[in-house]
């Protein structure tokens, strides 16, 4: 199991490494078929409007910064973008072998 948890662990490192560097091509090949996103604005939906809503035509991020992840729990994240703010988010992703099968994300506090 210690090798699952290492390959997801890395995975969802390697998933927010890719949204900084706008690699969607890399991510498409994350998620499963019919993965899911839900948040507060988008319930439940598929990959397709994912990468339509979820994926900034313009850099607006920094960095992403994990400052908690359990692989058998929640993950969560602060992100700073651009002009200085920063928020953190609880992200629960749902693994299916090696794929990200779904994401939902809860929103924290601006910091």
């Amino acid at each position: 199991m210690s090798d699952m948890r290492t390959t997801r662990e890395q995975t969802v490192r390697d998933l927010y490494a890719a949204y900084l560097d706008d690699r969607k091509d890399v991510v498409g090949a994350m998620l499963t078929e019919d993965f899911t996103f839900s948040s507060p604005r988008d319930d439940h939906i598929d990959r397709a409007v994912y990468f339509e809503r979820c994926w900034p035509k313009e850099p607006v991020f920094r960095g992403f910064y994990i400052e908690f992840l359990a692989i058998d729990g929640d993950e969560a994240a602060r992100a700073e973008k651009l002009d200085g703010t920063s928020f953190r988010n609880i992200e629960s992703f749902r693994f299916r072998d090696d794929k990200i099968a779904s994401v939902e994300v809860y929103f924290g506090r601006n910091l």
